[in-house]
């Protein structure tokens, strides 16, 4: 049964911005851990479904009604850990891949830990979906569908340690591309792109031109790939952006002036929300300026950023998921202000264990909502934006 709860947090007035103003319904209070969310069209009728990585289940909650359909079920004997969803083919439906068997403490016997499947729609997407086995490594945790060019789709696997590896180090983590070759999705080709870090945490696509660069994050810090030539290789020399400081999720954000800034939790896990920004358009090594916006964080978890205030600018939304030293955890955002700085809000202070948090347009308005899922809450969350 759907659960309306009515939550207006005050503030005061933000320079150039309307008082942030949502209101919270509860789609699921009985998820189990909530690893992962995606969003997208899953059943055609032009409006973005949530999906959702469960510990034992893959489901995804239909626009309007928000019911809650099955598409895999009991898949591994470990965890499932994540989900990626996106129309790669232009028919206006998503496709839909996943990783499961997640035992991280196990990082060399690929039949006890990690999985990558591609689910074969049904005619009725209400109905199971069919997992196709594809290749994986150890300890699988992320995958997204990045575009690397005009036409062409990758599913791109992160796992989060490389083979073998004992405390971060050891061999690199084996970054995998995933192309297509047949309609149905039964053939698969896949290659390693990049293998120079130690412990993946999370990616971020960027859209540049007809395609995407692609922002890996980890313990050594932020390095960016792009597809060019046939493969995706390192961009500009080495392809490091960031490596004075580790991370844990990553995303990239636009400030007022069209620029872009990156902002992440440090370290892996960790307390830290920071930003990076630039002076000009261009984003390199170079002219990044590091802003720690918090460091009051525990088990920093989820992270995205949009103009949910329509101020022109984006502001960054963080969540973590145990309490901190003030005994709280939640949903905060961070909106940019005149002078420089960053006034912080609660989203939700307490009620949302935040495993995973996205942004999007769920009623198609033109205001953005936020989507979260909770860990020890066992709760899944939309916020609908009545800011202005």
């Amino acid at each position: 049964m759907i659960n309306w709860l009515i939550y207006l947090f005050s503030s005061v007035v933000l320079n150039n911005s309307p008082e942030p103003n949502f209101l919270t319904q509860v789609l699921d209070s009985n998820i189990q851990i909530g690893y992962g969310l995606a969003i997208g069209d899953v059943d055609g009728d032009g409006k973005p479904d949530i999906l959702l990585a469960d510990k034992k289940e893959f489901v995804w909650y239909r626009n309007g009604d928000w019911k809650r359909f099955v598409m895999v079920k009991d898949l591994t004997p470990y965890d499932n850990v994540c989900i990626a969803a996106r129309d790669i083919d232009g028919d206006g439906l998503v496709e839909v891949a996943v990783g499961a068997q997640w035992n991280p403490s196990e990082t060399s016997d690929e039949e006890q830990s990690g999985s990558v499947h591609y689910l074969i729609r049904p005619e009725d997407p209400t109905q199971a979906w069919e997992p196709v086995k594809l290749h994986h490594e150890p300890t699988v945790h992320r995958m997204r569908w990045v575009k690397a060019n005009n036409n062409l789709f990758h599913l791109i696997m992160l796992p989060l340690h490389g083979r073998g590896n004992k405390g971060g180090a050891g061999e690199g983590v084996k970054v995998i591309a995933f192309e297509k070759q047949d309609k149905k999705g039964r053939d698969w080709k896949h290659w390693v792109i990049d293998q120079s870090m130690h412990v993946t945490h999370n990616m971020e696509p960027l859209p540049v031109g007809n395609a995407e660069t692609l922002y890996i994050a980890g313990k050594e810090g932020v390095k960016t790939l792009t597809y060019k030539e046939g493969d995706w290789k390192p961009k500009e020399n080495d392809g490091w952006l960031i490596n004075d400081y580790g991370f844990g999720e990553i995303r990239i954000g636009k400030d007022a002036r069209g620029h872009h800034f990156l902002t992440g939790v440090e370290p892996f896990h960790g307390p830290t929300l920071s930003v990076y920004t630039t002076d000009n358009s261009t984003f390199t090594k170079k002219n990044l300026n590091r802003n720690v916006l918090t460091a009051a964080m525990m088990q920093g978890h989820g992270l995205a950023t949009g103009d949910l205030l329509n101020m022109g600018t984006d502001q960054v939304l963080v969540g973590w998921r145990e309490p901190n030293d003030h005994g709280d955890l939640g949903i905060k955002m961070f909106v940019p202000q005149n002078d420089g700085s960053w006034s912080k809000h609660w989203v939700d202070k307490n009620g949302m264990a935040c495993e995973d948090l996205k942004v999007a347009d769920l009623d198609g308005d033109g205001k953005a909502e936020i989507i979260a899922s909770g860990r020890s809450t066992k709760n899944l969350k939309i916020y609908w934006n009545k800011s202005y």
